[in-house]
């Protein structure tokens, strides 16, 4: 004797999903004009260096040299693209979750 059990489907469970996006695009699109100044800046330095242009207003110190400028505006910018890659990826779900009894009506036992 064969005994077949049928429970009912409950809901599954959900993937989360990022929660934060919005705040990783508004951030993101926050650091793409500090990363274009910390170029424009790391450029004065080079320019000012090679008497292209006036005197630097950073004279002595840390941000008085064009390396730092430039490593931050890298780095500004890989935050950026990285928090923009977050902010605008594709919905965890990508497609609605089938109920079970359409599955079992268009399957064959």
């Amino acid at each position: 004797m064969l005994v077949k059990i049928r429970l009912r489907w409950g809901p599954k469970v959900q993937p989360q999903t990022r929660k934060s996006r919005h705040a990783a695009l508004a951030l993101a699109s926050l650091l793409i004009p500090a990363a274009v100044m910390a170029y424009v800046l790391a450029g004065w330095r080079v320019a000012a260096d090679l008497s292209i242009t006036s005197q630097f207003p950073i004279t002595d110190g840390l941000f008085s040299h064009w390396q730092v400028w430039g490593a931050a505006a890298a780095v500004l910018n890989a935050l950026a693209i990285l928090l923009n890659r977050y902010g605008k990826a594709g919905p965890v779900i990508k497609k609605p979750i089938e109920e079970p009894e359409q599955k079992l009506a268009n399957s064959r036992f």
